[in-house]
Formats: structure tokens, sequence, C-alpha cells
């Protein structure tokens, strides 16, 4: 029980320290863009204990589709506590692409650990998942990496549901209904206007295609507080994600 007190406590302040930085009383200038949003995602289930994790993703901007904006591959390891209640440990590499005019694509390397977990009801299924990230940007000048890195702490909270469109549960060829959010807190040496970092909101449609598969495609709208605290950016995007699953003790049985 002492866990999931901890993860409550941890919510709590999240929403606390983002109405805190909401209510802060500066000129804002916002912008606005497009995007198309690509990603798979795979959990594999090596024993009763532990597995790999892999999402991987490709995002295109400005017009929905005028030029390339990012790719990213994050492995993990998962040590299963429980059934609906697993830890991750792992690695992302991202390649931030040029903007128009530029051409050189910027590394970032994060390492990151996640707390993970669902609950099944009748008619609705909840997942949450708590991460924290070690983020290394590589620096940029005059369109020439640097040798050296910014470094920062980010910390993010998602909470999604999952409706079935027929029946009580998700099962094998049943269209559902997903509404997620996420929020994101920079924190660390170098950052000083923007702790809140940004939200993300996402409602679409899915089907579950057999067990160890499903998609989701809707609309995600991304509000974000650049480094100099009064430039905002909202992204209005289209996501596609695959969700895929594996058990691979049933194989070895």
């Amino acid at each position: 029980m002492c866990i999931y007190n901890r993860y409550i406590f941890a919510v709590t302040l999240f929403f606390l320290v983002t109405l805190s930085c909401f209510s802060q009383t500066v000129e804002k200038h916002v912008h606005s863009r497009e995007q198309l949003w690509f990603g798979y995602f795979n959990q594999t289930r090596l024993s009763n204990k532990f597995g790999i994790w892999l999402d991987v993703h490709y995002r295109q901007t400005d017009n929905f589709v005028d030029r390339p904006f990012q790719f990213m591959f994050r492995p993990a390891v998962t040590y299963f506590i429980k059934d609906n209640l697993r830890f991750n440990v792992g690695y992302a590499l991202v390649e931030h692409f040029p903007a128009k005019g530029l051409e050189t694509t910027r590394p970032e390397h994060r390492a990151w650990q996640q707390i993970w977990w669902n609950q099944k009801y009748s008619g609705l299924t909840t997942l949450q998942w708590l991460r924290l990230e070690e983020r290394f940007n590589r620096k940029i000048a005059n369109d020439v990496l640097l040798d050296d890195y910014n470094f920062n702490y980010r910390l993010r909270y998602n909470m999604s549901f999952f409706i079935p469109l027929k029946g009580k549960e998700i099962v094998a060829h049943t269209p559902f209904v997903a509404v997620m959010n996420e929020v994101f807190l920079n924190f660390g040496g170098k950052i000083v206007y923007n702790t809140f970092d940004q939200n993300r909101f996402f409602a679409g449609f899915g089907y579950q295609f057999s067990k160890h598969l499903n998609s989701q495609l809707g609309y995600m709208n991304i509000y974000q507080q650049e480094a100099t605290g009064n430039n905002y950016m909202v992204t209005h995007a289209i996501r596609l994600f695959f969700f895929h699953t594996l058990d691979l003790r049933k194989a070895k049985e």
C-alpha cells in the first residue's frame, strides 16, 4: 500500500506545480504548427519477472508533412513487480532534424526510469505511468554541432483511459475510445523559466486486432512553454500508434 501512496503523492505534486506555472501573469507569445506522429510500442515478457520494452517514433512537421521533425529509438529493460505493475530502466536516442534553411541534425541522449501500472474495470481500463528522464542535448551553434551538452531532468506523468465501444472489456476485434493526458516538468540547473515544459492531450479511436496488437488514431494537442518563458508553441498533431505485446513464457511451456 505504501508504494501506491507514493504514486498519489507524486501525481498530486505534479498537478500543484503545473497549476502554479499556469498561474503566472506574463505576456504570452503563442505560435502554432501542425504535425504527423507515427509510433510503434512493443512490450515483450521474457519471464515472470523480466521483459523488454521498445518504442520507435517518426514525426513530421509544418502543414503535417512538409519536413521531418524527429526520430526516436527508446529501448528498456522491464521488471514485473506484479502483472499490472512494472518498472522500466532504459535509454533513448532522439534525432532532432534541422529547421528550414539549416542542415545539421541535433542528437539527444536520454536515460529514463519509469513506473507503469494499469487497472481494469467493467467498461473501462486505465493506464498510468510516471517517468524520470535525464536528458543530454548536444549543443549547436551556427548550424554546427559543438562538443558539449546541455543537461536537465524531466518528469512526466501520463493518465490514459480506454473505453470499449462494444462489450465491457477490450478483447480481440473490439473498437474502443482512447483518451490520455500527459504533463511534463523540467528541473535542473539550466532550467530558469520553463519548469512547466508541456501538456499533451490525446483523444481518438482504437481497434484491438488481436490479444497482442492494437492501433490508436486520433488528435493530439500539445501546449509547450519554451525556454524563454513567455513563448509558447501549440501543436496540432494527427497521431497513429501501434501497440504490440508478446508473452514468451507460454512459448517455453
